[in-house]
């Protein structure tokens, strides 16, 4: 089978197609036919070095997919063959709350990924996919759809009439919206690009600020809507976090999901945070269960996930390219396996 490693270390230049045995599932295991993979910011770090996770070469990258189950090892019970699947992000993160240990049974590191046309995989780490999704939009749903879903649904109870903050038009955010309009809330988007912004307002959204226009952006959520947001999914990280607070109702939930402008806070001031009553909650994507719940909303709404740009797996550095242009996209980077 044909499959991407990093040959012998982190960098673009190591990435390499190559030919390796198709794996045989043991017990408890399936064996899935890849279909699809898509890009995340994540991949991209772990690509560069930058995660601070260790990972033994050569090594194989992605964390999400989807693709078809085409042998089950003994004692399998979950799947037969045939089933379309995805798999779990955190392998072993079936339930309940994020445990010590599951950022190590992460796919696409320190686990190898899914970027081969044959993976093996626990029927414990699998989910079937909605019927009406393609493998291309499937593979989408792993880490930005069920982080916006957790983030949102099962931890930050999303009613009908809340008011979403969503930072940019990549994944995770434009998800967001999606599954904010399933819940009856109305979504506010930013973005430096006002042909991504009347995209959003096509999608559905409520307002739009563009932060190159306005970038005192929280000031101008706070004017829309009177009072603060209620929920605010935050990919910036360290350079957004402070707005993003400041724009927060009193009791609000501010949602860290991304690092796209670093980890590092120096000298933050908590008064903020203590002013608004904010709830301040990280991520770690989601456990199989909302992972589950998720797609049979997806499933029962017939949500399609929005896709940008689809490459052939030979073009995968094109791929990640595109990724770390990171203004050149609206929504999700799929490769086809």
């Amino acid at each position: 089978m044909k499959a991407i490693q990093l040959k012998n270390g982190f960098g673009f230049e190591e990435l390499t197609i190559t030919e390796l045995d198709i794996p045989t599932p043991g017990p408890k295991e399936v064996l899935i036919r890849m279909r699809a993979a898509s890009l995340n910011y994540r991949d991209l770090v772990v690509l560069s070095g930058l995660m601070p996770i260790e990972v033994k070469f050569p090594f194989i990258p992605l964390s999400d997919g989807a693709g078809e189950i085409v042998a089950v090892g003994q004692g399998v019970t979950r799947f037969q063959v045939g089933h379309r699947v995805a798999g779990n992000f955190q392998q072993r993160f079936i339930a309940g709350s994020p445990r010590p240990g599951v950022l190590e049974e992460s796919l696409g590191g320190p686990l190898n990924g899914i970027a081969a046309e044959y993976v093996v995989l626990h029927e414990d780490g699998v989910v079937p996919i909605p019927d009406h999704l393609t493998y291309e939009e499937a593979s989408t749903l792993p880490i930005a759809a069920l982080t916006a879903w957790s983030m949102l649904i099962e931890y930050g109870g999303l009613q009908a009439g809340d008011t979403v903050l969503l930072q940019g038009t990549g994944g995770v955010s434009i998800f967001g919206l999606q599954f904010s309009l399933m819940a009856g809330a109305r979504a506010i988007i930013t973005s430096s690009s006002n042909a991504k912004l009347e995209r959003a307002k096509a999608l559905g959204a409520w307002q739009t600020i563009n932060y190159s226009e306005a970038p005192d952006w929280d000031k101008a959520a706070l004017e829309l809507t009177g009072c603060g947001v209620d929920h605010v999914l935050d990919v910036g990280g360290a350079a957004t976090m402070g707005k993003s607070i400041n724009a927060l109702r009193t009791g609000g939930t501010l949602s860290m999901v991304g690092f796209l402008s670093g980890l590092t806070i120096p000298e933050y001031d908590v008064s903020s945070i203590l002013q608004k009553a904010a709830t301040v909650r990280g991520s770690q994507v989601g456990n199989r269960d909302h992972f589950e719940k998720m797609n049979r909303a997806i499933a029962h709404h017939r949500l399609h996930p929005v896709i940008d740009h689809v490459f052939p797996l030979a073009r995968i550095g094109e791929a990640f390219a595109l990724l770390a242009e990171g203004k050149q996209y609206f929504g999700k980077i799929v490769v086809q396996i």
